[in-house]
């Protein structure tokens, strides 16, 4: 199954990391203002049982919903959540966060597949690598920023 890992180094405790991704409002700055990306509900916060709808475009174009369920929650170091319904066959974003030094390592690790088989995820994950890529990059950055 394809992966995705993104992995940063934030100079600040995990218990501060954690409380950022805790934070109600973690959600809509974790998502770059250039993405036209709507929460249509959301209950649970992170824990095990918290779900969220977000209304997003494929590709920046196609409308499609975004149902996913938080599975695991081990406070202060993991959390993830898994896509129940959307425009992938299978979905798993783990959110880790390990003490390293003074500090915190940031990795999110996506195991995903899309829908269409083997030849449409041979094809297709290296395109959905290189989209989540920026995504990645600007979550990391925000939360270096908020939380150092």
């Amino acid at each position: 199954m394809p992966e995705f890992i993104a992995s940063s180094y934030i100079n600040a405790p995990v218990d501060r990391v954690w409380a950022f991704h805790e934070a109600p409002d973690a959600l809509e700055r974790l998502t770059p203002p250039s993405q036209a990306v709507r929460i249509v509900s959301r209950s649970g916060g992170i824990g095990v049982g918290a779900h969220v709808v977000i209304q997003t475009r494929l590709l920046g174009l196609i409308p499609t919903e975004w149902h996913a369920r938080h599975t695991v929650c081990r406070k202060p170091n993991l959390f993830v959540d898994e896509l129940e319904r959307g425009p992938f066959a299978y979905w798993r974003h783990e959110h880790r966060l390990e003490t390293q030094g003074q500090g915190t390592m940031l990795t999110d690790a996506i195991t995903f597949r899309l829908p269409g088989g083997p030849i449409v995820n041979f094809f297709g994950a290296p395109i959905v690598r290189l989209q989540l890529q920026p995504l990645f990059k600007y979550r990391h950055a925000i939360t270096k920023e908020s939380c150092e």
